[in-house]
């Protein structure tokens, strides 16, 4: 039996994670490991929190002597570290936190599975999940044919320059974790995705935050002109990604992962207006007039682009999804657990769960 500790399970990206691993190998102990903040919400994983094969683990990850005895109370031989602060604007108003999190809570992490496994490397994998924002902005230069926004694209080798504190403390945990490989010879991995979207999406992000929005007729605040561009991932290929990487990439290395699905942000919100408004029976045009225009973030990276080439001929994993399929599942997903969103919005959840963990539920 493998013994697998992923961190920030009860996240977005992480409870999809979670779920695929608990479904798919009942055979591993899957050991959940979340600080419950404000992205984190054990509702996400209702479906299998009575599984057999997993449990749930509250703590923080920059809590070193707990990750410590996290590491040897579960016999861990495998991390998937998703644990992070991850959104730009609130790294903008507090970058200390981003980097407490990110980058001294990922070399808690690290030290503390290196002390476990102290050199008995062998069937061990410490698997740290990035983002393309380490990689700076590419040029909009708009070229012909297959790459409508730009001939540039993230390789794996693209030289870091992070513009915003949450990218600065990405880059740096990625620096570590690649440290730890050189230095120690542990056995890592690391990823660097573009934007997901999908079911159990906190709703200060763009896609779930306009979904809510134009459900209740509030408007759609898009920074500048609507210009930026973003490659988008469906989070379930995101998942179906990591398990393959976790299992067969080649130790040391990096991978990419992109969704090959370039949009611009003001043409994401008009298909978000369309689906909502059509599942909703609105007629067509209905919500136009809730896209209000604000002014832009401060360091706004004009486009992200990854090529998951490698990802695809080495491991043979690519998207299963295009953004209108994906975006159709999405929108549904929400529009039918709006009891979900509302706990979020109304921050019923946090009491709920600060409520279950002081004893009172």
């Amino acid at each position: 039996m493998k013994h697998l500790l992923i961190t920030g399970g009860a996240g977005f990206i992480g409870s999809h994670v979670v779920r695929l691993f608990v479904n798919k190998y009942p055979e591993y102990r899957i050991v959940n490991l979340d600080a419950l903040t404000y992205a984190g919400n054990l509702a996400n994983l209702k479906d299998i929190e009575d599984k057999p094969n997993y449990t749930f683990v509250k703590a923080d990850i920059c809590d070193y002597e707990r990750m410590c005895a996290v590491m040897q109370e579960y016999d861990i031989d495998g991390v998937i570290h998703l644990a992070a602060e991850s959104h730009v604007d609130r790294s903008i108003k507090d970058p200390f936190t981003f980097a407490r999190t990110n980058v001294m809570g990922t070399l808690s992490l690290l030290q503390a599975a290196r002390q476990y496994w102290d050199g008995r490397w062998e069937g061990k994998r410490f698997y740290h999940i990035s983002t393309d924002e380490v990689y700076g902005a590419l040029r909009l230069d708009r070229p012909e044919g297959d790459a409508p926004y730009g001939s540039e694209f993230f390789l794996e080798t693209t030289p870091y320059n992070p513009h915003s504190p949450y990218s600065a403390s990405k880059a740096s945990s990625d620096h570590f974790v690649r440290a730890y490989h050189d230095t120690y010879g542990m056995p890592t991995l690391v990823t660097n995705c573009s934007n997901n979207y999908g079911p159990y999406q906190f709703p200060e992000k763009l896609i779930p935050l306009f979904i809510n929005n134009i459900r209740h007729g509030k408007p759609l605040p898009v920074y500048g002109k609507g210009e930026n561009v973003r490659d988008w991932l469906y989070v379930v290929d995101h998942a179906r990604a990591i398990d393959v990487i976790f299992h067969n990439g080649n130790i040391g290395d990096t991978y990419n992962i992109g969704g090959f699905n370039e949009w611009k942000n003001i043409d994401i919100v008009k298909v978000l207006i369309r689906t909502v408004d059509r599942l909703l029976g609105n007629p067509e045009g209905t919500s136009d007039h809730l896209i209000t225009y604000v002014t832009d973030r401060a360091g706004h990276d004009l486009r992200y682009a990854i090529d998951s080439t490698k990802l695809k001929n080495e491991l043979g994993w690519e998207p299963s999804l295009q953004f209108e399929e994906g975006i159709e599942l999405t929108v549904r997903w929400y529009l039918e657990n709006q009891e979900w969103m509302d706990n979020i919005t109304s921050g019923a959840y946090e009491k709920y769960y600060a409520d279950m963990y002081r004893g009172r539920v």
